[in-house]
Order: structure tokens, then sequence, then C-alpha cells
């Protein structure tokens, strides 16, 4: 702590006195902004965390043991209530909380109904009511646009699916292991590979970008959360690409 003594001069001393508030506010502001800074780049990082667990974690794990992945989800409620009754940790568990609605569709979805491609979005969307209704009493921000973001981004890519007539190759896919996978991801690939398949990755891309960037110029911590959400469809879908690509 540095202390300040005035000299006797009043005044200098009246000076001091002016300049005091002025001086004290860029001490107290400048570390509040790094922090806030800070903070909205944590929520951008989780959102983007929390999209891939189910792809990465979630999918093997709903594949053979539906059930427990199904009963894990009152277990994430049941945390984030916990840390939402905290403030320190009230961001996490809205986060949290709007993460719960991406891993009961996942568990609903991939546990009985992955060979129906038309039920993925209907399942997804389960929380959308949800959501709405909560943003429209100001009610979990965070948790709820970070639905929305993994939402959109789920959306997209089940486009890109229809567009490219890619249907018939992702039923086939659910109904086969091992090396069999192969000529699957084989026949897809040439389907992605064609002009049109090309064009509309690389326009679904660009708007997937755009609507990840463009939230960043807010200062609200929700957009940051949608932000991170939507910015991670494009790694998965990279992820899944380049799978196909090695396959």
């Amino acid at each position: 702590m540095i202390l300040y003594t005035p000299p006797s001069n009043p005044s200098y001393a009246a000076e001091a006195t002016a300049y005091a508030p002025a001086l004290s506010d860029s001490i107290v502001l400048t570390p509040d902004r790094l922090t806030t800074g800070v903070r909205h780049w944590l929520v951008f990082a989780a959102a983007m965390v929390l999209v891939s667990v189910p792809v990465f974690i979630q999918a093997p794990l709903v594949r053979y043991l539906p059930w427990i992945s199904l009963g894990l989800t009152p277990v994430l409620i049941l945390l984030a209530m916990r840390l939402l009754r905290r403030s320190a940790t009230h961001l996490w568990g809205d986060l949290l909380l709007g993460f719960t609605w991406t891993w009961l569709s996942g568990s609903i979805y991939w546990g009985w109904l992955r060979w129906e491609p038309f039920f993925h979005l209907p399942i997804e969307a389960i929380g959308l009511p949800f959501a709405i209704w909560g943003i429209a009493r100001q009610m979990g921000k965070v948790g709820n646009f970070f639905y929305l973001g993994s939402l959109f981004g789920t959306v997209v890519t089940d486009l890109y699916f229809y567009i490219v007539k890619l249907i018939p190759h992702w039923r086939s896919l659910m109904q086969v292991e091992g090396e069999s996978v192969q000529p699957v991801f084989q026949s897809a690939l040439a389907q992605i590979n064609t002009p049109w398949g090309t064009s509309w990755a690389i326009v679904l891309a660009l708007l997937l970008l755009v609507v990840s960037i463009l939230p960043l110029r807010r200062q609200q911590l929700h957009w940051w959360a949608f932000s991170g959400a939507v910015m991670s469809t494009i790694l998965v879908d990279s992820l899944f690409w380049l799978a196909a690509v090695m396959a």
C-alpha cells in the first residue's frame, strides 16, 4: 500500500483533495475491467468446451450405456442448483443448467433414436420453450443463450446434411461398426467433395463464423456464451470432416 502525504501548502492540499476521487476511481476501475475481460473469455471458452463434451464424452457413453447417460441429467441439475446458490459460482451454475438441456436431448436421441435423422432436431429442441421462457423473464440468460447457440449450430449442421443429401449415410453409419464404417465415410466424403457439397460447406461455415463473432462486440456475458457455443460447432464439424478423410 502506498501512502500519500499532502504538502503543507494549502493550495496543494486543496488540489490533492480535488483530484483524489478521480485517482481513486482509476485505481479501482482498472482491475475491474481486467476481471470483466477475463470473465468474458472464460465464459466463451467454457461454452466451447461444453459443446464438445457431448461429442467426445457423451457419444461413446450413450451408445453402450444410454440409461447411465440419461441418469446423469438430474445429477447435473443438482450440481447446477448448488452452484447457483452461491454468488461466487452463480455464473457457472447458470451455464451448467443450460448445458443440461443439450445433455438430456443428446441422451434421448443418441441413446434410442439415432437411426432416424428426422427426429434429431425435434429432440435437440426439447429445451427451446424453457429457454425462451427464461429469457423472456430475464432468468438464466447465460445458460439459455448457451443452449440457443448450441441449438443454432446443430440446425446449421443438420441443414448441410439435408442439402448435400447425406441423410442415407447418416442412417448407414448408425447401423455399422468396426471396418464397415470406412466405406460409409468414404461414400459420404465423395458427396462432400463435389462442387455442390464444397460450396455449401463454405457458405454455412461462413454463416457460423459471422454469427459467432458478432456477439463478441457486446458486453453481456450471455452473448459470449452464445458465441462460444456457435464457434465450437465449427471446430466439432471440422473434426468430423477430418475423421472422414482419415477413415
